[in-house]
C-alpha cells in the first residue's frame, strides 16, 4: 500500500473546488467534471477500466478470474459541503483505487469482479436532496427527485443536460441485486470515539435513521418600542423555548440526537417583533421506534408551547430514513482484519449518513470508520493522519480479500 499516493491524490482532489477557503464541489459542475476526470485517470493506473453510469458516477472495474462471479463494490463521494474538508468521501474512493492498485501491482486477480465508486451528490448541498448517485445505483431514485432545484432555480435535471447527459435514463444506472456480492465503504468517522480509544480503525455496526422537518412558528409582527412585552405574540421567544425543549427531551433520551440547525427570523429588522419565524429540526437515532416517539414528543411540545404563547405553529417533513444496520458478516470480517492488523475489534455506530444506507436494500454492507483529528468534519481544518489513513486502507484490502478470494 503506497500511503504518500494516497496522500498526493487527496492533495489534488482538494484543488477541484469553487471556493479558495476548504473544499467547495458541488454535483454536475465543472469542479465536479474535473475531480471525475483525475479519478478517471487514477483507475486506469491501477488496471481498471472506467465508465460513468446515467448519474455521472464514475466507476472502475478490476476484472476477476471469474468475470460472471458477483461483483464486490467499494465506494465513497466525490462531491463535499461548501468550505468542507479534504477527507470525507474523499478518502473512501481513494482507498478503494488504492486497494486495487495494489493487488494489481503484486499480480493479485481475486475470483469475484471489484468495481469502485465515486458516486456524485452524496451530500445535497447543491440540490438539498441527498444520495442521488448512490440511490440510483439502487434502483431508488424517482423521476420527481429529478426536479429539485438549486438556489439558482435549476433543477438536477438541467444541470444533467448541461454536463451532456440524458435525464431520461436515470433508471440505466440501476444495478441488479443478483450481480452483487456486497459493498464496503472506507469513510473518515466524522466523530471523537477513535480518538478516544486511540484507535486507527473500528468496525461500523449501523447507520441512524434520520427525521427532518422544517418548522415555522407565526405570531404578530410589531413595532419594537411601543408594543409591550406581557402582550407580544414574539415567535422568536416562542421558538426560543422550543429549541430548549429539544435540547431537554434529547437530554432525557440519550440514544437519540436533536438538532435545530437553521432558523430565519421574519422580517428581520432590528426594530420590528418578528411576526414569524422558519426553522429546521433533526432527529437521529439507531433505533427508529425510540426515534419517532422522541420526535412526536417534540412535535407535542412545540404546539403546546405555541397554545400558551398565541402562536400557530406548523411542520413539514422534508427527510425520513430508517436506521440500516451492517451485514454482521461483514462487520465480523472487518474486525478480523482490525485484530489482524493490531487493533482491537472497536464497533461504532455512524451518526451520520452514507452511500451505504442507499446501497444496503439490494445488498450486503460494511463500513470502515478511520480516526480524524478532533472528531471535525465539515470543515476545512478536516484531517486524518497518513498513519491512520495506511491503517484504514490496510484494512480495506485485508477485507476485501477475504470476501473475493
Amino acid at each position: 500500500m503506497n500511503v504518500e499516493r494516497m496522500i498526493g491524490r487527496i492533495e489534488k482532489l482538494a484543488k477541484c473546488s469553487r471556493s479558495m477557503r476548504g473544499v467547495t464541489r458541488l454535483s454536475f459542475t465543472e469542479e465536479s467534471e474535473q475531480a471525475n476526470r483525475l479519478v478517471a485517470g487514477w483507475m486506469q493506473e491501477a488496471g481498471m477500466q472506467v465508465r460513468w453510469d446515467a448519474l455521472s458516477n464514475i466507476i472502475g472495474r478490476y476484472e476477476g478470474t471469474d468475470p460472471d462471479a458477483r461483483v464486490l463494490l467499494i465506494g465513497s463521494h466525490l462531491d463535499s459541503v461548501a468550505e468542507a474538508g479534504k477527507y470525507d468521501g474523499i478518502l473512501g474512493v481513494i482507498a478503494g483505487i488504492e486497494v486495487v492498485h495494489a493487488m494489481h501491482e503484486s499480480g493479485i486477480v481475486p475470483k469475484n469482479p471489484i468495481e469502485v465508486i465515486g458516486f456524485c451528490d452524496e451530500e445535497g448541498t447543491r440540490f438539498h436532496t441527498t444520495l442521488l448517485g448512490s440511490r440510483a445505483i439502487a434502483g431508488a431514485l424517482r423521476e420527481e427527485d429529478l426536479q429539485a432545484r438549486d438556489q439558482e432555480g435549476v433543477t438536477v435535471a438541467e444541470a444533467m443536460q448541461a454536463m451532456g447527459m440524458e435525464p431520461d435514463h436515470f433508471r440505466q444506472a440501476a444495478r441488479n441485486p443478483q450481480s452483487i456480492l456486497g459493498y464496503l465503504e472506507l469513510h473518515i468517522e466524522q466523530g471523537p470515539v477513535l480518538e478516544e480509544f486511540d484507535q486507527s480503525c473500528g468496525a461500523v455496526t449501523g447507520i441512524v435513521g434520520q427525521s427532518r422537518y422544517e418548522f415555522r412558528v407565526e405570531g404578530q409582527a410589531g413595532h419594537a418600542g411601543t408594543v409591550p412585552v406581557r402582550i407580544r405574540r414574539d415567535p422568536l421567544v416562542g421558538a426560543a423555548e422550543m429549541i430548549q425543549a429539544v435540547e431537554r427531551i434529547s437530554l432525557e433520551n440519550e440514544i437519540v440526537v436533536a438538532t435545530v440547525g437553521k432558523l430565519v427570523v421574519h422580517p428581520g429588522a432590528s426594530n420590528v417583533i418578528p411576526g414569524m419565524v422558519e426553522g429546521t429540526l433533526d432527529v437521529r437515532s439507531l433505533h427508529d421506534g425510540t426515534k419517532q416517539r422522541v420526535l412526536f414528543a417534540m412535535i407535542e411540545e412545540f404546539h403546546r408551547i405555541a397554545k400558551r404563547r398565541g402562536l400557530v405553529c406548523h411542520f413539514r417533513s422534508v427527510m425520513e430514513s430508517p436506521a440500516v444496520i451492517c451485514t454482521p458478516q461483514f462487520v465480523e470480517t472487518i474486525e478480523a482484519a482490525l485484530v489482524e492488523l493490531g487493533m482491537k475489534p472497536l464497533r461504532l455506530v455512524s451518526g451520520a449518513g452514507h452511500d451505504a444506507m442507499a446501497v444496503a436494500p439490494i445488498t450486503n454492507i460494511g463500513m470502515i470508520f478511520v480516526r480524524c483529528r478532533e472528531g471535525l468534519s465539515h470543515h476545512p481544518d478536516e484531517y486524518a493522519s497518513p498513519e491512520d489513513i495506511l491503517e484504514g486502507a490496510s484494512v480495506l484490502l485485508n477485507v476485501a480479500l477475504h470476501l473475493t478470494t
